[in-house]
């Protein structure tokens, strides 16, 4: 006679202890999610800084070679050609041009045409280069070359394309571009760099290290261009922002200038970095901290979201003599 041996019963998991797991891994994931996302976010804003901290140290490379900063940008005032509305003219030669040398973009600089500008169809495979250091890794924006437009959104007569960038200058409180046409912008603008400024530190006299020279403005908002200005054309809200208040056309000048207030046009109101009314020539940076900043010694700081209105205002200008604490 034959016994069949003795088998032991299969173990498996009951639906319940099933369910239990899956709960304790969606927890786990709920709580671990957080922390990579903000691991990945301060690379990122690492990388940024890191990007500013290469254009702060342009800034003085340039200094030594040339004795002064680089301007805002660049245009003949006195032009027959100029916009009626800001007195733009060519060449618009921004500062991100400028300091392309110092960048090790120096093939870039030698490329372009400084006479010929940077609405010239000579200059358009130049302008519209892509570089790097320019690109807030946080910045959700796009990253291909825009085609310039005018007020109403057409593009703009010169079809320029222009490379995009993610930092902008600081011009202080005002917006000269915003107000009537003034051939020079000394004395209406009181931050370190405008249309064709030649500041030089001993203008800076509320000090370097208190005085923001560059600072973000995500492409997530609006355009902004490395190379300079197309004299006559506008810089646009993206589609995702334009429902905003303040996300209106800005002049030219935006594309590379931004300004903090308080204006005389804009009843004082002062723009903190990220500041929701989303101006097209405010600083604006899509990192949750706050935004990156270089100062006029080219260090870079991390400014909160929420700095007191009056200390931003007071680092945004050169030689006001505020006595407010930079940010």
């Amino acid at each position: 006679m034959r016994y069949s041996g003795w088998r032991r019963p299969r173990s498996a998991f009951s639906l319940v202890e099933l369910l239990v797991v899956i709960a304790i891994i969606g927890v786990l994931v709920g709580l671990l999610l957080p922390a990579v996302q903000s691991a990945r976010e301060a690379a990122r804003r690492s990388q940024c800084g890191s990007n500013l901290r290469q254009l702060g140290l342009a800034l003085h490379s340039c200094l030594d070679a040339r004795r002064r900063f680089p301007a805002g940008y660049l245009a003949d005032t006195a032009s027959p050609a100029r916009d009626p509305d800001t007195f733009d003219a060519a060449p618009g030669t921004g500062w991100g041009l400028a300091i392309a040398p110092f960048i090790e973009e120096a093939a870039t600089a030698t490329a372009y045409d400084a006479s010929a500008g940077v609405a010239a169809t000579s200059n358009r495979e130049v302008v519209s280069r892509q570089l790097g250091v320019f690109l807030c890794p946080t910045s959700t924006g796009p990253r291909e070359p825009f085609v310039v437009q005018d007020e109403s959104g057409a593009p703009h007569a010169s079809a320029a394309r222009l490379g995009r960038t993610d930092y902008v200058a600081n011009a202080g409180h005002e917006d000269p571009w915003d107000t009537a046409p003034n051939a020079s912008w000394h004395g209406i603008a009181n931050g370190p760099l405008y249309r064709n400024s030649r500041t030089r530190p001993a203008d800076v006299t509320d000090g370097l290290s208190k005085t923001v020279f560059i600072g973000e403005h995500s492409q997530a908002l609006s355009q902004k261009a490395w190379a300079g200005v197309v004299p006559g054309a506008w810089c646009q809200p993206t589609d995702k922002f334009r429902a905003l208040a303040g996300s209106a056309p800005e002049h030219a000048a935006a594309f590379v200038l931004s300004h903090s207030g308080p204006a005389a046009n804009e009843q004082a109101v002062i723009h903190v970095p990220n500041d929701p009314a989303s101006h097209c020539d405010q600083m604006f940076s899509e990192h949750p901290a706050g935004a990156n900043v270089v100062f006029g010694d080219g260090s870079t700081r991390l400014v909160a979201a929420a700095v007191a209105r009056d200390v931003w205002a007071a680092a945004c200008s050169s030689a006001t003599g505020e006595t407010a604490t930079a940010p």
